[in-house]
């Protein structure tokens, strides 16, 4: 496989996982900021551009932090290289560049993604704004379930690393925010926003019924956080992610003989992980530990790249 189709397959894999991300975070804010016992406003809005590294760049169109600015920026802003917009724009964009290395209804599904949007009103109103949050995470369902019937090849193993790469990423990032940024100043830590923020949280990564079933001592900090970090039965979490993409790049090595400092990353990140307790990451600095994280999956894809001599 040449390296462009083999990053372009990679980079389709991210895209569509950060549409899906954005539009599960939009969705969650708002209800956070209507749907809870209190109203979150400002701060909920704020944090999810923290969330998806957005605050500097919306602070540079000037426009106040309220939910329909922020929501149009996260949403159909094409000026915003991380709105949903703009990564189905991209995903698209790489995904007609190998188009034969795609099955019709992968292509499909991400084509018709990208058509949704352009029909999309660009007016706003509350009502739209989940309606497409609810389209595009549908869409990213159906993309996901059309890699499940391709063939085992180098495409489903490029497209499937850039996801899992991707999810872990956001979910660091999650966890992050919500811990230094969410909760008001003045909140009580265990309070109703406090409690409304984390279901909030499991509610962006479709965890609720999750957490329910593997904890039964109620919904706390450290076992939101035990959830998204450490535990394998959890898709979405750290430790979930970093074995996805060690077992991704052993098949991608198998099939194409390349094996290098990726790999070795990618191992050393899923050991360290399974031997940490969630006590001992939280007295050592949650805050500090969730940055590293960030810090070694920014290693990691520089390493992918250059190991499969991404252009």
């Amino acid at each position: 496989m040449l390296s462009r189709v083999a990053a372009s397959l990679y980079w389709l894999g991210r895209y569509m996982e950060r549409a899906e991300f954005t539009a599960r975070l939009v969705e969650a804010t708002v209800r956070l900021d209507h749907m809870s016992a209190r109203p979150a406003g400002t701060g909920a809005w704020g944090s999810a551009l923290a969330v998806v590294m957005g605050d500097a760049r919306f602070a540079e169109t000037g426009q106040p932090i309220t939910q329909k600015t922020v929501s149009q920026f996260l949403t159909l802003d094409p000026t915003n290289p991380g709105s949903i917009r703009s990564c189905i724009d991209a995903a698209r964009d790489n995904g007609r560049a190998v188009r034969t290395a795609l099955t019709r209804e992968g292509w499909e599904t991400v084509n018709s993604s990208w058509l949704s949007l352009q029909k999309r009103s660009k007016t706003w109103s509350l009502e739209s704004t989940l309606a497409l949050a609810e389209s595009v995470t549908a869409q990213a369902r159906g993309f996901e379930g059309a890699l499940h019937r391709m063939l085992r090849s180098e495409a489903y193993w490029f497209i499937r690393l850039g996801m899992a790469v991707e999810r872990g990423d956001n979910s660091a990032r999650l966890v992050d925010v919500k811990y230094h940024l969410l909760l008001p100043e003045g909140e009580p830590v265990g309070g109703v926003i406090d409690r409304d923020q984390w279901t909030t949280i499991l509610h962006t990564v479709s965890a609720v019924t999750a957490f329910r079933w593997l904890y039964k001592g109620g919904l706390t900090p450290s076992a939101v956080a035990d959830l998204l970090i450490l535990r394998a039965e959890m898709p979405r979490s750290l430790i979930a992610s970093a074995e996805e993409v060690e077992r991704y790049l052993t098949a991608l090595g198998r099939l194409t003989g390349l094996q290098g400092e990726a790999d070795r990353i990618a191992r050393r990140r899923h050991i360290d992980l399974g031997r940490y307790d969630i006590s001992q990451i939280i007295i050592n600095g949650l805050h500090e530990f969730l940055t590293g994280y960030i810090a070694n999956n920014a290693q990691l894809d520089r390493a992918i790249a250059k190991q499969f001599r991404f252009p």
